[in-house]
């Protein structure tokens, strides 16, 4: 039985949907997983897991500050024990920027940390325009408009693979790290 940590960054709360799905998978493997959810008020102690995970949202184009900062805080931990990072953004709705390679949000940011986690992954996210602001409504649906996404102010979409998830989930679970 593992300890693993599930850290998460998320913006409308799509991350930690896919946290929960992972806890299960290993949870259902007989791990002890916790999850923490990461804000600039909240960072945990990394220290005493068996696997640590980090997921995050991007908004605008962009993994929160505090991503780097854990990360930059706790490298020696995050390379001495088997970890792994997933983002989660709209543009992986599209199958060719659903890898490290060729997301190109994920490859910048991997570009500017030190930490090399043992697996990447990316998950499509969702839109659900009736729970923004307006701001962000208006700003999604013209960055969805310039892409050929969806735009109809009164849609929830969510572009998840949830099989994708699994198998992530499954890879974590089984010490495949």
């Amino acid at each position: 039985m593992a300890r693993i940590l599930f850290i998460y960054s998320t913006v409308d709360g799509h991350t930690l949907e896919i946290c929960q799905r992972l806890q299960s998978i290993a949870e259902q493997a007989g791990h002890s997983p916790t999850l923490h959810e990461l804000t600039p008020a909240s960072m945990p102690d990394l220290s005493g897991y068996d696997r640590i995970v980090i997921g995050a949202s991007i908004r605008y184009g962009k993994h929160r500050p505090e991503v780097t900062d854990l990360i930059n805080q706790n490298l020696a931990i995050l390379e001495a024990q088997p970890s792994a990072f997933f983002s989660v953004n709209v543009v992986a709705r599209k199958p060719d920027k659903r890898d490290p390679d060729t997301n190109p949000y994920v490859r910048k940011f991997l570009s500017r940390i030190s930490w090399k986690p043992a697996i990447v992954a990316i998950f499509a996210g969702k839109i659900d325009y009736p729970a923004y602001g307006f701001f962000d409504r208006t700003m999604i649906r013209f960055i969805m408009w310039m892409t050929k996404g969806p735009t109809d102010p009164k849609t929830t979409i969510d572009f998840t693979d949830w099989n994708d998830v699994k198998r992530f989930g499954e890879r974590i679970a089984s010490q495949d790290l």
